[in-house]
């Protein structure tokens, strides 16, 4: 328990270093997700929408641009926040700069709920159980992430790196050496757990992700068990000498897309 509060309170600063450059360094989200949402979801103009870890936006812009209004974003790191506010003006964008588990959300009053590439930093029943609360009957939630690395598929800068970058901070390298995004039985039952959701379903794409030396070093600078280390710059040029010497400036990764929806039960 207690490590998993320190867990928590590790992710929700974890990634504010350089807001701007883990805007740019992050990859989209597949077209397919937001059609998905839209099309089985409800997703459409005027949904009251919520999104748990907001980031920078990523996710948020999407929402927006489908016409969720109001959209509350939650999000506990102020960089973070600062940043989505000054990047996204919208009027129908509220931003609530604190842990999820602490804001006050009136309850039964949303269509939808997301959360993207950040369910994994929070206690998941105690979430899932709040999520229920927040969302009017046959209202939709859903859970989503990138996945970096695909175990049908060598991956050699993995192992070219791994020595050097270590393991992931936190629960998304989830247990028994299956990520917490992919682990889709443990995922399935903790919703089925909280006795509030039907509909469940859980759907994915692989797809590659193709970096150049920049883009390689700017993405690895965004990750929580880089950032967390005292020699953070000299790790990152070490990279830059695998990616340059080993790996002649190109680097792929292969990429999942995990998702999850569930209907609120009447």
């Amino acid at each position: 328990m207690e490590e998993g509060l320190k867990q928590r309170q590790f992710g929700r600063q974890a990634f504010g270093l350089d807001p701007a450059g883990y805007d740019t360094a992050r990859p989209a989200y597949p077209a397919w997700v937001f059609d998905f949402l839209c099309e089985h979801c409800g997703l459409a103009p005027q949904t009251a929408t919520f999104e748990i870890g907001a980031g920078t936006g990523t996710a948020t812009r999407q929402l927006l641009k489908l016409g969720a209004s109001p959209l509350i974003a939650i999000e506990p790191d102020i960089r973070l926040a600062t940043f989505l506010r000054r990047t996204n003006p919208d009027a129908g964008l509220s931003i609530v700069n604190m842990p999820f588990e602490d804001a006050p959300l009136p309850e039964c009053s949303f269509d939808l709920g997301l959360s993207a590439t950040a369910f994994h930093w929070l206690d998941e029943d105690l979430s899932l159980a709040k999520v229920a609360r927040l969302l009017r009957p046959t209202a939709w939630w859903a859970m989503l992430w990138n996945v970096f690395g695909d175990h049908d598929y060598p991956d050699p800068f993995h192992e070219a790196t791994k020595s050097l970058l270590g393991p992931p901070l936190g629960p998304s390298g989830g247990t028994n050496g299956m990520p917490f995004a992919l682990d889709v039985e443990a995922r399935l039952t903790a919703m089925k757990r909280i006795d509030a959701f039907d509909s469940i379903e859980h759907r994915t794409s692989k797809w590659t992700l193709d970096l150049d030396t920049e883009q390689t070093l700017e993405l690895y600078a965004t990750y929580s068990n880089i950032n967390i280390r005292p020699d953070r710059n000299e790790v990152l040029d070490h990279l830059r000498r695998i990616v340059v010497d080993e790996f002649q400036g190109r680097v792929t990764r292969h990429m999942i897309t995990s998702l999850y929806v569930a209907r609120r039960s009447r």
